[in-house]
């Protein structure tokens, strides 16, 4: 394979960094911006050349040494030092409004940090050649997720006691876990999914250390109770006052925030965001922003959730706050077709979706209903910053945006942004110039 030496420029979204030879952009993994590297050409698509570095250099001083395979569990950053991976972030964030969104911030955004080992309560392992693990990044290969130090030492050694008991036969059956924690790692609940003809219940030794276990064979629809209850449940405090602490379960199969040490966090930053008036919270899995709010006192929050599972856990989550709290299961594109502006023009609504972003179909109706103020909680820096034109150019200007580090040493980054309703009057004037973003 072709041997480039490169000066590396900058980070890229998705964790390699970019570079150029002869005028063709190179994306190099294993880099740091500043070095000098040689790097071996991996492949080109669409003219762009992907390489990973062969030997570095000049070494940058955020340079550290690393253990184990940098792909396992997409730690791609874990080479620079941490401090560093948050400037990255807060560039790659820049960067991609730049690009993408066509707006120049005035400075990189700010990203909060996390501890680095243990921070991840939601993991999904597979099962393949008698081993459970992580996929390697870009691959079927499975590695060592205690390699990574992502999960809970405690965590790890349950997956390494699970891969070491199962049989022959159970092994075979098994093709992949879901796994959730509550915050403390106090309870660990888990859902297998089974290739065809396997019998969950021969499972049932496995859910002995655990809060609970399901399971699904991938020839039938029905999701067997193995052992115990397969949802943990977690007290969220919303602010400084005792008295606000949001109860929240979840089954083990619904969608929740993955990072134990910032999920108070994400979800104090999101209430301050919102502001006073109603609440409409789209994608609101389990109920974690929308009831967060209703347990510090708010009212007139509706949740909307079409997920069926992470739904029946919203439905169950909300019913404490009685009609405070309006929990509707329909897919977003759905609830907005059937609201009317009148009934969401003085509201703040509250979106988190996928990393595929708002759809088409999303956008249009929140432009049509054109709420006061929208609090978006992006996983995908790229598509956030694609909502952001699409938004920009209905006349919402960006007033905040920040940065929070739910996956350190990987490429991810969450944004927290807030979009502001331009009056008539300001609307004209603020559309010819770069949005500002407050500090």
């Amino acid at each position: 394979m072709s041997l480039l030496t490169l000066d590396i420029e900058k980070a890229a979204a998705g964790g390699r960094m970019l570079a150029r030879h002869e005028g063709r952009v190179v994306l190099v993994a294993g880099a740091i911006p500043g070095e000098r590297v040689v790097a071996r050409l991996e492949r080109t698509e669409r003219g762009v050349a992907f390489a990973e570095v062969a030997d570095i250099l000049q070494p940058s001083v955020h340079r550290r040494p690393v253990s184990g395979d940098a792909r396992c569990g997409g730690n791609v950053f874990a080479h620079i030092d941490y401090a560093r991976q948050l400037t990255l972030k807060s560039e790659i964030i820049q960067d991609a409004f730049r690009r993408i969104g066509k707006i120049s911030l005035p400075d990189a955004p700010p990203v909060v940090g996390s501890p680095e080992q243990g921070y991840r309560m939601r993991a999904r392992l597979h099962a393949s050649g008698g081993r459970v693990g992580f996929f390697l990044e870009g691959t079927h290969h499975l590695c060592d997720v205690a390699s990574t130090g992502q999960l809970l030492p405690e965590t790890a050694d349950w997956v390494a006691a699970l891969e070491s008991g199962l049989t022959r036969k159970q092994m075979r059956g098994l093709a992949a876990i879901e796994i959730a924690e509550n915050i403390p790692g106090r309870e660990r609940a888990c859902h297998f999914e089974l290739h065809a003809r396997a019998e969950p219940r021969e499972y049932a030794a496995v859910g002995e250390r655990l809060t609970g276990l399901s399971a699904q064979r991938a020839d039938r629809p029905d999701v067997v109770r193995v052992s115990g209850t397969p949802v943990v449940t977690d007290s969220i405090q919303v602010d400084d006052d005792p008295s606000h602490a949001l109860a929240l379960s979840r089954d083990a199969r619904a969608f929740f925030q993955g990072n134990r040490f910032l999920v108070e966090s994400l979800v104090r930053r999101v209430a301050q965001l919102v502001a006073q008036g109603p609440v409409v919270d789209l994608y609101a899995g389990v109920g974690l922003f929308g009831l967060a709010l209703a347990a510090a006192g708010r009212d007139s929050i509706t949740a909307v959730e079409g997920d069926p599972v992470a739904g029946a856990d919203l439905e169950r989550n909300a019913g404490v706050f009685g009609d405070r709290v309006t929990a509707v299961r329909l897919s977003v594109e759905s609830y907005l077709a059937s609201v009317r502006a009148s009934g969401i023009a003085s509201a703040t609504v509250i979106v988190d979706p996928p990393r595929t972003g708002l759809s088409r179909d999303a956008v249009a109706h929140l432009i049509r209903l054109r709420p006061s103020r929208i609090v978006y909680i992006s996983c995908d820096v790229a598509t956030l910053a694609r909502d952001t034109r699409a938004l920009n150019d209905a006349g919402y200007g960006l007033t905040d945006l920040g940065g929070i580090d739910l996956f350190p040493n990987t490429a991810h980054v969450e944004s927290v942004a807030v979009f502001t309703r331009w009056s008539a009057a300001t609307r004209v004037s603020a559309r010819r110039r770069v949005s500002e973003v407050a500090p």
